[in-house]
């Protein structure tokens, strides 16, 4: 793969070939090479050409079927040639890339643009559960808040500077239930980034209560680590929780030593100026495919140590796609979530 295709020109002229897509689907989603059915596993298959499908010579209704079926492509009318150079640029922009200007790059509708955009996010989730902070390496904690800024508020949900804060101000304040701080009305994320593997994790929240935050770093982190994080409240536990854990007051100071959230800062940096710069406006029910979006790109990025290419990202990203399934229905919140097979 990476001695084919480089860059998106190169992908775009190679994935124009149908026999091209072909070999690539076959590829990522059966590594020894051997096609097999996804409905009855049978391996005795015959590529009709002009059809662009296998058929399968088992007893079950559905004997022909694409390349497709069986992953987030699954009954989409859009060819590969959209599909893969779509993977491409979501797998490799920086701050992500529109609906709007995937419609203008490939050809589709906005609203297909969104449908594929959200399916492909699908594919980024992460395939891995295991736990961070391995051998007791260090690892950051924090949370962000997101949402839309204080100046497109109303003026009674707006924060005011300080001087401004006068008693008749806080009577005001009271009477309107405004919020502030953490305190606030936007969506809570936390994030965990192990700094020796600099994986990251990240997951939208519903508090940042003390058995939330816990219940996601006992899931997420190995017993015995060392976590960095700033001096929220909610933290105070873990030393009890078999943690090493070290607080930096950001009132004060950022670093202290080896003591520092900036890892963790710098992947919500790039989140927020991905959804304010490039998406916009991005609804709570979405954003967790958002979150997961950027955490795949972050955790992929190039290091000096793990020097990843545009392609490598692409063709893992494309390993991931099988066995996943979003009808329109479900991604817009009309019926649950399909079973796949």
């Amino acid at each position: 793969m990476e001695d084919q295709i480089k860059t998106l020109q190169q992908a775009i002229q190679h994935f124009g070939d149908p026999e091209n897509c072909r070999k690539f689907m076959v590829f990522v989603r059966w590594p020894d090479g051997v096609p097999r059915c996804p409905y009855c596993g049978a391996t005795k298959l015959t590529w009709m050409a002009n059809a662009n499908a296998y058929r399968c010579y088992g007893d079950h209704p559905k004997q022909k079927f694409s390349l497709k079926v069986g992953t987030v492509f699954e009954d989409s009318p859009i060819g590969l040639d959209k599909w893969l150079p779509a993977l491409w640029l979501l797998c490799n922009s920086k701050n992500g890339i529109s609906s709007y200007e995937l419609h203008r790059a490939v050809g589709v509708t906005q609203k297909t643009a969104w449908f594929m955009l959200h399916r492909i996010r699908l594919a980024m989730q992460a395939q891995t559960f295991a736990k961070l902070g391995g051998d007791g390496g260090p690892v950051e904690i924090g949370e962000a808040y997101l949402g839309g800024e204080a100046k497109n508020k109303h003026l009674s949900q707006r924060p005011v500077k300080p001087e401004y804060v006068t008693e008749e101000w806080k009577a005001w304040k009271d009477s309107t239930k405004m919020k502030t701080g953490r305190g606030t009305d936007k969506v809570a994320v936390f994030g965990m980034l192990d700094r020796d593997t600099r994986q990251v994790r990240a997951e939208v929240i519903p508090n940042v209560r003390r058995d939330v935050l816990l219940d996601a770093i006992l899931s997420n982190i190995e017993g015995g680590s060392k976590i960095y994080s700033d001096n929220l409240p909610s933290y105070k536990n873990l030393p009890t929780l078999q943690f090493v854990h070290e607080t930096v007051n950001h009132v004060t100071e950022y670093v202290r030593g080896e003591v520092h959230t900036n890892g963790i800062e710098n992947f919500w940096s790039l989140l927020k100026r991905g959804l304010k710069g490039t998406y916009v406006s991005v609804e709570p029910f979405h954003l967790t495919r958002y979150v997961d979006e950027q955490v795949f790109r972050f955790s992929n990025r190039a290091t000096k140590d793990n020097p990843l290419t545009d392609a490598d990202r692409f063709t893992l990203a494309a390993s991931q796609i099988s066995g996943k399934r979003l009808t329109y229905a479900e991604l817009t919140g009309k019926v649950g979530e399909t079973e796949t097979f």
